[in-house]
C-alpha cells in the first residue's frame, strides 16, 4: 500500500507540473492580454502595469518566477481585482461551492443509487423502463437548460424557492438539483448495469439457496461489487462538482469558484486563470488518489501494489 501510494504522490506532482507548464505558456501565447480589453487606458499606464506585474520580460523568466513563487504556496497577485491574492480568491470562494456541491453529490448517490437498484430488480418491465427513460433524459439535457427550466417553473412561477444566490437552505434546492441532473442519470445507468451482471452470479444464487431475504442479498452481497465502477466515477464527479459548475453558479448568481473562473476568463486576469486551474487539477488528482485507496476497503481482494 504505502509503495502504490508514493509512487501516486510522485505521479500526480509530474502531472501536476505538466499542467502547470502548459497551461502558463497557451495563456501567454493567446494574442491579447490583461489590460488590452481596458477602455481609454493611456499607453503609458498600461506599460506601468505590465511592468508590475512583470509581463514586459520574457516568457522564460515569467515562468521561472511563477514556480518559485509557487513552490513558496504563493499563486500571485489578480491583475484585475486591486489588493486580492489569488490566494484570498480561491479562499473565499471555494467554500460556498463546496457547501453546493456537497448537497449535489449527496444527491447523486442518493436517488441515482436509488433508481438504479429499482430499474435492476425490475430488469426488463415498467419501472425500469422508466428509470432508463429519465436517466437518458437527465445524461442528454445539459444541466443549464434544467436549471433555467427548474428556475421558470418552481422560482418565477410558482414562486416556491429563491432563485438569486445561497441565503437560505431552500435557496440550495434549484443549483442542487441543476447541478446534480447529470450525476443522477449517470449513477443510475452504472448501478443498473452492474447489478443486472451481479445478480446473475453464483455466490448470489447461493445466497437464495440458503433462504436469505431479497433486501439482505442485495444490500449484503450485490450492492458492496456494484459500488466499484460508483465509486470510480465519485473521484472526477466530487472534484467537479464541490470546485463549482461554472455555468450553473452563473445562472443563479453564486459567488463561488467557478464563478469567479468565468469572470477571470473573460477579463484574462493570468494569475487567477493559472491558480484555479492548478486548485482544481490538484483536487481531482487528490480525488482519484482517495477513489483507488477506496476500492480496498470496498474489496479487500484488490491489490494496489500489484
Amino acid at each position: 500500500m504505502l509503495v502504490y501510494f508514493f509512487k501516486r504522490i510522485l505521479t500526480t506532482i509530474c502531472t501536476l507540473f505538466l499542467v502547470i507548464t502548459l497551461t502558463f505558456f497557451l495563456m501567454r501565447l493567446m494574442p491579447g492580454g490583461p489590460f488590452d480589453g481596458e477602455k481609454n487606458i493611456p499607453p503609458k499606464i498600461k506599460i506601468k502595469l505590465e511592468e508590475k506585474f512583470g509581463l514586459n520580460k520574457p516568457l522564460s523568466q515569467q515562468y521561472i518566477s511563477y514556480v518559485k513563487d509557487l513552490s513558496k504556496c504563493d499563486l500571485g497577485p489578480s491583475m484585475k481585482r486591486e489588493g486580492r491574492s489569488v490566494n484570498w480568491i480561491i479562499g473565499y470562494s471555494f467554500p460556498t461551492s463546496a457547501k453546493l456541491g456537497l448537497v449535489a453529490v449527496l444527491i447523486s448517490l442518493t436517488i441515482g443509487i436509488a433508481l438504479g437498484i429499482l430499474a435492476a430488480l425490475n430488469f426488463n418491465r415498467w419501472p425500469d423502463s422508466i428509470c432508463m427513460l429519465l436517466s437518458t433524459l437527465g445524461v442528454t439535457i445539459p444541466s443549464f437548460v434544467v436549471g433555467v427550466f427548474l428556475m421558470y417553473i418552481f422560482g418565477v412561477k410558482l414562486k416556491m424557492v429563491p432563485i438569486v444566490g445561497l441565503k437560505t437552505w431552500d435557496s440550495y434546492i434549484l443549483p442542487s438539483v441543476a447541478l446534480s441532473g447529470y450525476s443522477i442519470a449517470f449513477i443510475a445507468r452504472l448501478t443498473r448495469s452492474k447489478l443486472v451482471e451481479v445478480m446473475k452470479s453464483d455466490y448470489i444464487r447461493t445466497a437464495r439457496a440458503k433462504g436469505l431475504s431479497k433486501t439482505r442479498i442485495i444490500i449484503k452481497h450485490a450492492l458492496r461489487n456494484t459500488l466499484i465502477p460508483i465509486v470510480t466515477y465519485l473521484g472526477p464527479l466530487v472534484a467537479g462538482i464541490l470546485t463549482g459548475s461554472f455555468v450553473i453558479e452563473k445562472i443563479f448568481a453564486i459567488p463561488g469558484l467557478g464563478s469567479e473562473f468565468v469572470t477571470t476568463i473573460t477579463n484574462r486576469d493570468y494569475t487567477v486563470i493559472l491558480g484555479v486551474t492548478i486548485f482544481y487539477s490538484a483536487f481531482l488528482m487528490v480525488c482519484n488518489l482517495i477513489v483507488d485507496l477506496l476500492y480496498v476497503v470496498i474489496d479487500p481482494r484488490i491489490k494496489l501494489d500489484k
